[in-house]
């Protein structure tokens, strides 16, 4: 049996601003994927990702149970079908802040929820923030604590706006432009990132009030104006707020970036040949590049793989 396939997610914009209720962008990322499957050959991996998927069933009874998730789920079925092998085939990196978590949680709601909010709906608001809820328990598994956002971006596969906490909406993008000069682009720390001691350790940060009111008053600033323009295809408002944003996540969240993108972050601010920010929650993984000029930006950062995500 061949399920229906679950993409990446990349969130543009808004990593960590959304705990502290600042607007996000996140768009499906279709070079990776994944799909539950079944194995008839008994490859490690699969005997590995069946384990995990044994585990998180558990985790959903239990949530179920104590009616912190308040989805139905066909559990006999769903158990059936762990016991005859069947594992998460993905081609997503984990821990490198693309969604590799949230495609599962994607692949078991769409199979083995009752009553499931399908894509194929009047998508309102209510409907948007109930996924995203549900999501956010399905997923809290994997990371300790979810905003569900990953799991929503995949299962729907469409662009998705965060206002606020509370307020979500499915959006459009500007459409590629692919002769343009200009580009988003992925860049490979090459080290594994986890969410959840990042997570934690910036929700210690909140806790300073200086850290607090950079958040406030740069970074959601920042932030919030990168996406107003992305969405209009304000190219140079765009990259007025980016290198903003850029110099402020540098100076305030350096246990996020690896030593050895230290340089190439502080070399695009110097040169302006591209920006970098977090993709995700960093440590690790993924580091998202915005460039006005991808030639240029692929001389400075000879030596590293980019992988384009978005043209302009």
């Amino acid at each position: 049996m061949k399920g229906p396939l679950f993409y990446a997610k990349i969130l543009l914009f808004g990593e960590y601003g959304i705990i502290k209720d600042s607007k996000g962008l996140a768009i499906p990322f279709n070079s990776f994927k994944g799909a539950l499957r079944f194995d008839s050959d008994g490859d490690e991996r699969h005997q590995h990702s069946n384990a995990r998927l044994k585990a998180y069933t558990a985790h959903l009874k239990e949530k179920v149970a104590d009616k912190s998730l308040t989805v139905n789920f066909d559990f006999e079925r769903l158990e059936a079908d762990i016991s005859q092998g069947m594992y998460f085939d993905s081609s997503i990196p984990m821990g490198y802040g693309v969604g590799s978590s949230g495609a599962i949680v994607a692949a078991v709601y769409d199979r083995y929820a009752l009553d499931k909010v399908t894509v194929l709906e009047n998508l309102t608001r209510e409907k948007l923030l109930a996924l995203k809820q549900h999501f956010g328990v399905m997923e809290s598994f994997f990371h300790g604590t979810s905003s569900g956002l990953d799991p929503l971006n995949s299962y729907l596969s469409i662009p998705i706006l965060i206002h606020a906490k509370d307020h979500v909406e499915s959006t459009h993008i500007p459409s590629q432009n692919l002769k343009g000069k200009g580009a988003v682009f992925l860049l490979d720390s090459g080290v594994v990132g986890e969410t959840a001691p990042m997570v934690q350790l910036f929700m210690k940060n909140l806790e300073n009030k200086q850290f607090e009111e950079v958040m406030r008053d740069e970074f959601v600033k920042h932030t919030d104006a990168c996406i107003d323009h992305f969405l209009k295809g304000e190219v140079k408002g765009l990259f007025t707020n980016l290198r903003k944003l850029s110099q402020v996540v540098f100076e305030h969240f350096k246990p996020m970036i690896p030593e050895s993108v230290h340089g190439l972050w502080q070399n695009g601010l110097e040169t302006n040949a591209y920006y970098l920010k977090l993709c995700g929650s960093g440590g690790g993984g993924y580091f998202l590049g915005f460039t006005e000029d991808l030639e240029r930006a692929q001389q400075e950062l000879q030596g590293h793989k980019l992988e384009v995500v978005y043209t302009f």
